[in-house]
């Protein structure tokens, strides 16, 4: 079985796959100041549920966005399972050109997420990524990634009206039923949820401009059910499509593994 870890700066996403489909998958909270032993019992307990002995376990792939958790998870893993995971990063096969400036500057979770968007369209496709930042990637047949545009998040634009005002609250991000608000919680979720929505539009609708012919967008990320029922630009919804991209790239990675056999 292959353990997927897609670290970011709000979630870990882990998932399980047994060579032919992922068996389970879960969202925790990111944790900087966690150790490797606690995230070690954190696992150790999610694999016990579903009555996964840690033997089960041999490769595991991992995606990171916060540099100070790599090591600690990377050691978590070393300790629990005795081998060492595949860190995506410069020097692993992916099976796309980036064709960015600085191609070291772009986020192995965007890579992740280009691969399996890659493969699942099969051409030019847009991710859209409704994680802490809201990113949107234009990938081109024949495989490679041109560039990206990012904005903050649903949950970070929020948070910042709640912290730079006097009296405006943290809300909970749902649609509200009209765009008018009637109290603050509905009139903040109106202009963060619809004004999103217009904000991806525009940006897919530029995005498919500049890259021409049939282009499919995927949405993804924890918050893309928030947005994604809004509007009709999405070709279909995969929110956990980073795992589907870590799965790609370790199986494109044979020999990192068979190097610790």
């Amino acid at each position: 079985m292959l353990l997927a870890v897609d670290i970011g700066n709000t979630n870990i996403v882990l998932g399980i796959h047994n060579g032919e489909s992922w068996i389970n998958h879960w969202r925790i909270c990111t944790d900087p100041t966690k150790m490797p032993d606690e995230y070690g019992v954190l696992l150790r307990d999610l694999l016990r549920q579903e009555d996964i002995h840690n033997t089960e376990i041999k490769q595991s792939v991992i995606s990171s966005v916060v540099p100070g958790l790599t090591p600690k998870i990377r050691d978590m893993i070393q300790k629990l399972f005795s081998f060492e995971a595949l860190i995506v990063g410069p020097g692993v096969k992916t099976g796309l050109k980036i064709l960015i400036e600085n191609p070291a500057e772009l986020g192995t979770d965007i890579v992740c997420n280009s691969v399996a968007a890659y493969n699942r369209i099969g051409g030019s496709c847009i991710v859209v990524d409704f994680g802490t930042a809201l990113t949107f990637t234009a990938i081109r047949e024949p495989g490679e990634i041109l560039g990206v545009s990012i904005a903050p998040g649903l949950q970070a634009a929020a948070e910042a009206l709640s912290e730079h005002t006097a009296q405006l609250p943290q809300v909970w991000l749902e649609p509200p039923k009209t765009t008018i608000g009637t109290n603050t919680n509905k009139s903040i979720q109106s202009g963060v949820i619809f004004g999103y929505t217009g904000l991806v539009e525009a940006l897919i609708d530029r995005m498919k401009e500049e890259l021409g012919g049939q282009v499919s967008v995927i949405g993804t990320g924890g918050r893309s059910g928030v947005i994604a029922p809004l509007t009709d630009r999405f070709t279909l919804i995969e929110p956990w499509l980073i795992l589907e991209g870590l799965r790609l790239i370790a199986s494109r990675n044979t020999r990192f593994f068979e190097n610790q056999a």
